[in-house]
């Protein structure tokens, strides 16, 4: 038995023959779990399952998926909206792309899909989560999505999730924030972390690498803007390394909080004078540095 659909927007046909649509079956939901698995892995423990991504859509969540012109599934969205300190708002909780669909921005198409359906419910903002360590996405979320980072979770969802993409990792995250509503421009570079620009040499580091060492500067520096560079690809490093993916975790987690705490905001995202990526946060949040 197929149901419909609460949520109001038309299926969307993009140029490329691909459609962005709601999940309507039975079918459609056991593929999601489907995919989660292969993203996450078999034995992840926050796995959304089909009937939480049936149920969310009856009260205003988001259950999405893009599919290619054979009809499968090559990524969905899953989010739930709520309240949050009296506002409407949407809690984006998954968004996943299958390995051959990357560099379509197909992430980014769900996103702005995902945007469109709540934003028509009077919803003005969106948050969700991702790791501080994952340069990809920090560059998606801050560079083309311009959203701004809320909060840091340390160890949010534990250290024991069964997720092939961080082991026994601390789950520490970065929360997303991302205004949307009707009356604010689309800014795909609200950061000023285009691909390819450096800080200023000048600009003080809060971690420091050499070869297989990282570790915090200390003191931290006192100065208006730092940086708090991540490795270019976590997951290999976690592969190969896991010892020194712990070393950035507690070394990222250690400046970041300081700073936060301090008052300070991430400002960009770009590469420190080494070319590694890295956090710009400034004592003054209004402040872009190009």
């Amino acid at each position: 038995m197929q149901e419909s659909s609460t949520q109001t927007p038309p299926p969307g046909t993009e140029p490329d023959g691909l459609v962005l649509r709601p999940l309507i079956s039975t079918a459609d939901y056991d593929e999601a779990v489907a995919l989660q698995d292969d993203i996450w892995g078999a034995g992840f423990s926050d796995r959304v399952p089909a009937s939480i991504l049936r149920v969310a859509q009856k009260v205003g969540g988001v259950s999405a998926g893009a599919f290619d012109s054979r009809g499968r599934m090559i990524g969905f969205v899953f989010g739930l909206t709520g309240v949050r300190d009296g506002t409407l708002v949407h809690w984006s909780d998954m968004l996943a792309v299958r390995e051959e669909a990357r560099g379509m921005r197909l992430g980014e198409r769900l996103k702005h899909y995902q945007r469109d359906i709540v934003r028509a419910m009077g919803v003005e903002k969106m948050f969700w989560t991702f790791d501080p360590l994952v340069a990809r996405n920090a560059h998606f979320n801050l560079n083309r999505l311009g959203a701004s980072i809320a909060e840091y979770l340390p160890n949010f969802y534990g250290s024991n999730t069964g997720s092939i993409l961080h082991g026994a990792l601390p789950t520490d995250r970065f929360v997303a924030e991302w205004v949307i509503r009707a009356t604010t421009p689309d800014s795909k570079a609200k950061s000023p972390g285009a691909p390819g620009t450096r800080a200023p040499a000048d600009v003080p580091v809060a971690t420091t690498v050499h070869g297989d060492e990282i570790r915090n500067v200390t003191p931290f520096p006192d100065a208006p803007l730092v940086l708090v560079p991540i490795p270019s690809d976590v997951e290999s490093v976690l592969l190969s390394h896991p010892d020194q993916a712990l070393a950035w975790r507690l070394a990222t987690r250690a400046a970041v909080t300081h700073y936060l705490a301090r008052g300070y905001r991430v400002t960009g995202f770009r590469r420190n004078d080494r070319g590694l990526p890295a956090y710009e946060l400034s004592s003054s949040p209004s402040t872009n540095h190009a």
